[in-house]
């Protein structure tokens, strides 16, 4: 074997040891965080298949961006940031109106857990969520997940300032829709 095919050679091996390394850290950033992006699946489409379509298309989108992924925000922050732009772009495609959020779709039923008394109210809750549009959808679903207002921004790109105004309208708007629904 000539000098220049074994060090060919060498240099080959080490590309696919890397290559394996990337896979190997994208995989398990994608089994970290597959919670997250079950989430935003079941937010944007209304039958399980979609949701697993649409997961597919996400994991798809996170590995082409991957090698641009630079480590500047939390792998959680970035990967929600692709998932939500895919899931808007998904929805776009399919020119869709905003989907009902179906809590079976969900890994967690925090409904399961709630008293009797408070599972219609719950219902009540989801309904309004999911009649949002899209931004306010994102951003109450963050802030019932108790990320903070600097990584809201970060994730949705806008101030944290910004998130904390909507939030207090979205809250707002809220309580005055469901007033009427409850105090029947």
């Amino acid at each position: 074997m000539t000098k220049h095919r074994h060090r060919l050679l060498i240099v080959y091996k080490q590309a696919d040891k890397l290559d394996n390394s990337i896979e190997q850290a994208f995989t398990q950033m994608i089994q970290q965080h597959e919670r997250l992006v079950y989430k935003v699946c079941s937010i944007y489409t209304d039958t399980n298949e979609d949701s697993r379509d649409l997961f597919q298309e996400i994991i798809m989108q996170a590995w082409r961006s991957y090698p641009k992924f630079k480590g500047e925000a939390q792998e959680s922050t970035w990967l929600y940031r692709v998932a939500l732009n895919t899931a808007i772009n998904h929805q776009r495609k399919k020119n869709r109106s905003p989907v009902v959020l179906y809590p079976e779709l969900l890994h967690q039923h925090p409904e399961d857990q709630l008293p009797d008394a408070y599972k219609e109210e719950y219902k009540i809750l989801q309904r309004m969520i999911a009649e949002l549009p899209r931004l306010d959808k994102a951003l109450i679903l963050l802030y019932l997940e108790d990320r903070s207002y600097n990584e809201i921004a970060e994730i949705l790109g806008i101030s944290p300032s910004n998130v904390g105004t909507k939030l207090n309208r979205i809250k707002d708007r809220m309580k005055k829709q469901a007033q009427p629904i409850i105090n029947n």
